[in-house]
């Protein structure tokens, strides 16, 4: 009797967050590469401690990786309103509690300016299995911010009216946020050197 052919094992990539819906967003941007997806262990705690996007979202990777002992990948994001200097940027997740806090003061700091272009701008690294950070790309994804959200619950992202998509950021489906958004343009951008150096050709 002959022996079965195994199929090639498909490479083992963690994702750097304990957020479920990340990590599905992320896999579905990724495609049709032969990868197997996870979230970091729950116990894994990584205080953001650098000073822009980059720097966080090597710390993150890295710990990630050196955690699982195989590839990681990670991402740090952030809403950044031009009237605001690019508030609140880096402090994003940190700008107030919860997400209606935020929202209130987003609305209640641009008052009734009328200018009021933002975007979410996204930094997406990748790691080896001995935590070092070999690739890096940048996505953002640009709108106007609403005077008030467009849906109830939602956090900043109900409040980024997307012009090409006729819709807020947080209203945009799958395909829209792969296409459009920074998350998934940073994972386009990524790609080439996700694919070259997991050896994915």
């Amino acid at each position: 009797m002959e022996a079965l052919i195994q199929p090639p094992l498909a490479l083992q990539l963690t994702i750097a967050t304990g957020n479920p819906n990340k990590v599905a967003e992320i896999e579905a941007m990724l495609g049709p590469l032969p990868i197997n997806v996870q979230r970091q262990p729950d116990d894994l705690d990584v205080e953001e401690t650098g000073s822009n996007y980059l720097e966080n979202a090597e710390l993150k990777a890295s710990a990630a990786a050196l955690r699982t002992k195989g590839w990681a990948l990670a991402d740090d994001s952030g809403l950044e309103v031009d009237a605001l200097g690019g508030a609140p940027g880096l402090f994003s997740a940190r700008y107030a509690d919860g997400n209606k806090a935020k929202v209130q003061r987003i609305i209640s700091e641009l008052g009734a300016s009328p200018y009021r272009s933002a975007c979410f701008r996204s930094t997406m690294v990748l790691s080896d299995p001995s935590g070092n950070c070999l690739a890096a790309a940048e996505g953002i994804c640009w709108g106007e911010l609403l005077h008030a959200p467009a849906y109830a619950g939602g956090g900043y992202e109900s409040l980024l009216w997307v012009r090409e998509a006729r819709c807020t950021y947080g209203e945009l489906n799958p395909a829209q946020l792969s296409r459009l958004g920074s998350r998934g343009k940073a994972a386009r951008a990524l790609a080439p050197q996700l694919r070259q150096l997991l050896e994915l050709n």
